[in-house]
């Protein structure tokens, strides 16, 4: 049996997930120009791995006689992601993008400390693989942010 704070991280992190998979795909609508189009290439097929995470995330909640949080538990928190007034401002949905990042995988670590203490080796290996996938999100739209600074 895990304990409160497992699942209380469990569905933090789905609906961190979920937040990012609108956020991501809204960012991927509105972005305009010639120099957005691999910004939104990459957030269409990141849409479809985070939509892959917060399946994972909430299958375990299951598994752990809990629930994944519906629309009315919903703590939405992601400003620096909302789509920017200048929908040409690929730099703003990059930096969007960074501070998701660095939330789940602040997110993932504090799940695999708790996991490791409740005793829970599997949502221990959930969250590990699941940071490793948001560190190679992190470390492409740092090269991304690279880029968009230097211009």
């Amino acid at each position: 049996m895990s304990s409160d704070r497992v699942v209380d991280l469990l569905k933090t992190a789905y609906a961190d997930e979920i937040e990012t998979v609108m956020n991501y795909q809204t960012n991927a609508i509105v972005l305009d120009g010639v120099r957005a189009e691999e910004i939104k290439e990459s957030l269409k097929q990141d849409v479809q791995e985070e939509l892959g995470h917060a399946e994972q995330l909430g299958q375990r909640l299951k598994q752990l006689d809990a629930r994944p949080p519906g629309s009315a538990e919903f703590p939405a928190g992601q400003e620096s992601l909302q789509p920017p007034e200048d929908s040409t401002d690929v730099l703003a949905v990059i930096n969007g993008v960074l501070d998701a990042e660095e939330d789940a995988i602040a997110t993932y670590r504090d799940l695999i400390d708790a996991a490791e203490a409740a005793d829970d080796p599997v949502t221990e290996d959930l969250a590990v693989t699941l940071l490793s996938d948001e560190e190679a999100h992190r470390t492409e739209f740092r090269g991304f942010q690279k880029e968009y600074q230097r211009e």
